[in-house]
């Protein structure tokens, strides 16, 4: 694919924020996606029609019902779950994450046929989000065993190091799909075929990842797996998706009127449900994008949600990489140092998210003087401060991150790389932080 291949221009349209911005450009898709059009119809429309409470016997409340099935069958389709009552919805992929957490603390010790005590052990990353570390963590106080899946220098989690981690005591490994920091896309069958063979479970945090590629819960043949919608141009929302029979064995909260059995059981309290039509509108709209861009494959037009969605989003990966390699470019022109990879060449080993340093430039100051030319970057240490410590970066400062999504295009990385260039040769006078 070259980058006039793909339908970048039309699809902006599509996007209400990106046409009242004018020139601005949002490069901070990591902490969140603009919406398209179809979807804000969809919240707006369930508020004005369907602002109700579910479970009742009038007709709106059945909407509501009825609403909530569909976008539980929607986001099947999109991480391929075996059926809709894999999919829970709630707030935010880290609720999910301590949710989760909390049921598994109560199992520690525990696995199908094995003695208590046998199984205490979780393995977590240092490449992930705190989300999904730190929540790990805390069953510590509960009799868990924590061990790490440590990042090596290239910047990737490789799955021998995970075999040397892994035991008979593992209970669970969790990891993330991708880094919201650095980009690097992790081998998640890879693991996942290790944790199952020693008799462990995988958790997955699909949260960056999400926007930028496939999901595809069979294949990566993991037990759980975690996506804030709100990543994926639906409004703030997230949702879990599990293993049937490895859900129904989890010990969770609910109120006594809620049957013990997934989904129900996993949705504490009442979610919002106008953002969760947003998230099956969301779903239609990468089932269309799939439709536009796979002309000539009778499933894109034909086929089910599912495989409309694989084309998209396979689309969507292929054009991606092609902003990687103009921004990598850029960043390089600029004599930025870059963090994880950096290879052109390895480009499909990561999402369009990089995080990199101008030297003699406090990252603060990058991220100041890019709003101030309209250009949304983010500073800091992006909710992974265990992974800038292993950068050698301070989690206070950090580094400057940019993020792009698929519509964003390749003129907004050289306005960037222009900025960038004028920061690296200008006096050290203007460049100190706020």
């Amino acid at each position: 694919m070259s980058a006039n291949d793909f339908p970048v221009q039309m699809l902006r349209r599509r996007f209400p924020a990106l046409r009242s911005a004018g020139s601005c450009v949002f490069f901070d898709n990591a902490a969140g996606a603009q919406l398209p059009d179809g979807v804000i119809e969809a919240v707006r429309r369930h508020l004005i029609e369907h602002n109700v409470q579910r479970g009742g016997r009038y007709h709106r409340s059945q909407a509501v019902d009825a609403m909530i099935w569909h976008a539980r069958r929607q986001v099947a389709a999109l991480v391929n779950a075996r059926r809709p009552e894999e999919i829970a919805f709630g707030m935010n992929a880290t609720s999910f994450i301590r949710a989760v957490s909390l049921a598994i603390g109560q199992t520690l010790g525990q696995a199908a046929g094995q003695p208590a005590g046998e199984r205490d052990e979780i393995i977590v990353t240092d490449l992930d989000h705190e989300a999904n570390i730190a929540t790990w963590l805390a069953l510590q106080r509960m009799g868990g065993k924590i061990r790490w899946w440590r990042m090596r220098e290239d910047g990737c989690l490789h799955s021998e190091d995970l075999r040397s981690v892994l035991g008979a005591r593992t209970r669970l490994v969790a990891c993330t799909l991708a880094s919201n920091a650095i980009g690097t896309v992790v081998d998640v069958r890879a693991a996942a075929e290790l944790a199952h063979a020693a008799g462990a479970e995988i958790f997955l945090d699909a949260v960056h990842y999400g926007p930028h590629g496939v999901i595809d819960v069979q294949a990566f043949d993991c037990d759980y797996l975690v996506c804030s919608g709100y990543k994926i141009f639906s409004p703030h929302m997230g949702f879990l998706w599990g293993r049937y029979e490895a859900l129904v064995a989890l010990p969770t909260f609910r109120e006594d009127f809620i049957p013990d059995e997934p989904p129900g059981k996993l949705e504490a309290g009442t979610f919002i449900y106008e953002n969760v039509a947003g998230m099956a509108a969301a779903v239609d709209y990468l089932a269309e994008l799939g439709s536009m861009t796979g002309a000539g494959n009778p499933g894109a037009s034909e086929g089910s949600p599912r495989e409309r969605c694989r084309i998209a989003m396979t689309a969507i990966r292929e054009y991606e990489q092609i902003l990687s390699v103009a921004l990598l470019r850029v960043l390089r022109a600029c004599g930025a140092d870059i963090y994880g990879i950096g290879d052109e060449g390895r480009v499909g080993e990561r999402v369009p998210t990089v995080c990199f340093n101008i030297p003699s430039v406090h990252p603060a100051v990058v991220a100041q003087a890019a709003a101030a030319e309209g250009i949304g970057v983010r500073d800091g240490h992006m909710y992974s401060p265990r992974l800038m410590r292993r950068l050698g970066l301070s989690a206070e400062s950090g580094a400057v991150r940019v993020s792009l999504a698929h519509y964003n295009t390749i003129d907004e990385i050289q306005r960037l790389g222009a900025l960038l260039s004028w920061l690296r040769k200008s006096p050290a006078s203007v460049l100190t932080p706020a």
